[in-house]
């Protein structure tokens, strides 16, 4: 086959390839008989005529046009092969043109970017936020505990933010009383901002026995009347604040799963480290890449973002399809537009190739293999899942293209690990961060633990 090839950008090349006449002649035949099976050409079944009268009811134009598009798959991988090219995207036809010998057809090629040097990672320094657990967030998060088994008592003083009053509410439109809006003994927390705009500040400083007038619009939930704006009055009947229990060993094994106030503490403060944890590695994590991407100077051919992007959307998409949740639906629950949605899509797309762009030279660079028996125990691992041999798995992945997706999968998780590794954590003052796992504590429950009962580790909980 006559192959030129000449490039059109970093990691796209145009190749032109040329199918002669006397190949299309032969698939004329082939041709003929797939659109006998789609016409209905009266005297003959679906896929009997025989070519000369289908040519003659089609026109020879549009024969050699079927025949080259059935020649055409087949000769361009034959001429990516012989060029040695490996498209990342479906290569996509350019320019199709009659010549003397046949058709010479123009293939847009695009190939997988490749970075030539790997910024500097090794001990490269990543700040994130502390991990450390203070006194002040044990005793919030104690007090939070505290805050649901709070009982409200009356007070004889006037209302402040966090209190709750008792009122009588009703609602006028000029002299007609608005009866939907109207509610007695309603019990409303003061600064909660959950009810009627524009109360909190009214019963701020009101004491029982005051009424407070002021206007608002209705909330929703008033149908076709919501946002109309009313002339309210409330009468505070009573001013109630609330009491907490007393932070004592007995209260806490009463309402908890612990006997003492030390042992929930250091629950509490292994939990929250625990957390802080995990947000910090998703931190180190994303500021690294962050890092390393902003210096590598990557070139991403716009037809490999357009197929992660496509990517992206049918995965998420089918995720909102088990939920019965359209595209349309999700726009208006999360107040997008369609352009900002496709723009965040592309945003993904591009980070997504670019970072897997990064850990392919990353792989080399730290000299990282995939030897057979770590992707048999893989693979393995996978077929555990659904109760499939190892050995059939491993035969079903070698024929089709996905053994080479996921032993690519599997180096690139490599050169993630190899950088997180290399790196080093900080805080604001350049002190090392100890990203490593911890491990919960034992709950005491009045028995004896076992010496032999592992200790939970944290990223499993």
């Amino acid at each position: 086959m006559n192959t030129t090839m000449t490039d059109q950008g970093p990691f796209e090349k145009l190749v032109t390839l040329q199918i002669p006449e006397t190949e299309i002649d032969k698939s004329k035949s082939g041709a003929a008989r797939k659109l006998a099976r789609e016409l209905k050409i009266p005297g003959f079944r679906p896929g009997k005529a025989p070519r000369p009268v289908v040519e003659a009811t089609v026109g020879a134009d549009r024969l050699r046009s079927e025949a080259i598009e059935e020649l055409l798959p087949t000769a361009v991988t034959e001429a990516l092969s012989e060029l040695e090219l490996e498209p990342a995207v479906t290569p996509s036809v350019e320019n199709m043109r009659d010549i003397e010998e046949g058709v010479e057809v123009d293939v847009r090629v695009t190939i997988w970017p490749t970075l030539d040097t790997v910024p500097h990672y090794d001990g490269r320094n990543v700040e994130v936020t502390t991990t450390e657990v203070t006194d002040e967030e044990i005793t919030e998060n104690v007090d939070r505990m505290r805050e649901q088994f709070a009982e409200l008592e009356s007070v004889e003083r006037s209302a402040t933010t966090g209190d709750y009053v008792s009122i009588n509410l009703s609602a006028t439109d000029g002299d007609q009383s608005v009866e939907e809006a109207a509610a007695e003994d309603l019990l409303y927390e003061v600064g909660s901002g959950s009810f009627i705009d524009g109360i909190d500040p009214e019963l701020e400083g009101a004491s029982a026995g005051e009424i407070i007038s002021f206007s608002a619009p209705l909330p929703d939930g008033f149908g076709d009347r919501a946002g109309q704006t009313v002339d309210f009055k409330a009468l505070v009947k009573e001013v109630k604040q609330k009491r907490l229990p007393e932070l004592t060993d007995e209260w806490v094994d009463d309402v908890t799963e612990y006997e003492t106030v030390e042992q929930l503490s250091e629950s509490l403060r292994a939990r929250i480290q625990q957390m802080k944890l995990s947000a910090a590695r998703n931190e180190f994590r994303v500021k690294l890449l962050d890092l390393l991407l902003d210096e590598a100077e990557i070139e991403i051919p716009g037809a490999i973002v357009d197929g992660e992007m496509e990517s992206i959307f049918h995965s998420f998409s089918h995720r909102l399809e088990s939920q019965k949740i359209s595209i349309a639906d999700y726009l208006q629950i999360t107040g997008q537009d369609q352009q900002a949605f496709i723009d965040d899509l592309r945003s993904q797309a591009d980070r997504n190739v670019r970072t897997n762009v990064l850990l392919d030279a990353v792989i080399p660079a730290a000299n990282l293999v995939l030897d057979e028996g770590e992707y048999r125990d893989l693979v393995g691992a996978l077929g555990s899942q659904t109760n499939t041999d190892v050995d059939e798995l491993v035969a079903r992945l070698a024929e089709t293209n996905q053994e080479k997706e996921l032993r690519s999968d599997i180096l690139r998780r490599k050169a993630l690990d190899a950088l997180l590794e290399a790196a080093v954590a900080v805080d604001s003052q350049g002190q090392p961060v100890d990203l490593s796992p911890v491990e919960e504590p034992i709950e005491d429950s009045g028995d004896e633990a076992s010496d032999e009962e592992p200790l939970e580790d944290a990223d499993d909980v």
